[in-house]
């Protein structure tokens, strides 16, 4: 059984979700808090398992509640009218968030999730990457991505190439160390778009920061800092061109 917990400012978004929740079993309402303060003693008397956050609560923020915790071991899924900026660090962060109003589809997929990773234990690491994620400059962000090793906080300023491998994407680091993700390339190019990456090729992905060199031979290749040298498609070439 999951206990739950929403902290919301809007009553009749409260009883939208409570509405939207009757049907999984599974989950246990234990209470419903209007204000920052009165949420964060509901999280230290009652030891949720889930708490739906709003970001926007008054004056404050659910980021507000969240710092205020020195370990946060319970999973999170934040509602939010959307806001791309909040949204990107969401994504950055691996962090479920549901736009409102709240879709029936979408609540269920956040709800498998969560459902799937109660038991890790990284769940306050991933809050600091997402607190990080909205205090901090672009070049500081990191993103949290799942590998064979585990899950991995990643500096995005160390990303200097990602090359697909069908369905698996191999993310290059300035360290010269390699980590291979279960994920595809257009993943990482959605993820990535407002960060100064852009996709020279079907197969390569290239953070422009570390461009060494642009030759025109073969019809267009580029060196990295890495060393590697990686082939620009003719069509994608003259939006290559104007971007560096």
């Amino acid at each position: 059984m999951i206990k739950a917990l929403i902290i919301e400012d809007e009553q009749h978004c409260i009883d939208r979700l409570i509405l939207l929740l009757q049907p999984y079993l599974n989950i246990t309402i234990l209470g419903t808090f209007l204000t920052v303060e009165t949420g964060k003693n509901g999280i230290k008397t009652l030891q949720p398992d889930l708490v739906f956050l709003d970001i926007q609560i008054h004056q404050k923020t659910g980021f507000d509640l969240l710092k205020s915790f020195q370990h946060i071991n319970f999973q999170v899924i934040f509602t939010t009218a959307y806001d791309a900026y909040a949204v990107q660090a969401f994504k950055f962060s691996a962090i479920d968030y549901l736009l409102k109003p709240i879709d029936e589809e979408d609540l269920n997929n956040a709800i498998l999730k969560v459902s799937n990773t109660l038991s890790q234990n990284n769940l306050s690491e991933k809050m600091n990457v997402l607190l990080s994620n909205i205090l901090q400059k672009d070049n500081l962000k990191k993103i949290s991505i799942t590998s064979q090793e585990g899950i991995l906080f990643i500096p995005v300023a160390e990303i200097i190439r990602c090359q697909a491998d069908i369905n698996y994407t191999h993310i290059f680091l300035t360290s010269k160390k390699k980590i291979t993700v279960s994920k595809t390339l257009k993943y990482f190019e959605e993820l990535l778009v407002n960060c100064n990456f852009f996709r020279v090729h079907n197969s390569h992905l290239i953070n422009l920061n570390f461009v060494v060199k642009f030759s025109k031979t073969n019809g267009g290749e580029i060196t990295m800092q890495d060393k590697s040298t990686i082939e620009v498609s003719s069509r994608r070439k003259e939006a290559f061109l104007k971007r560096i």
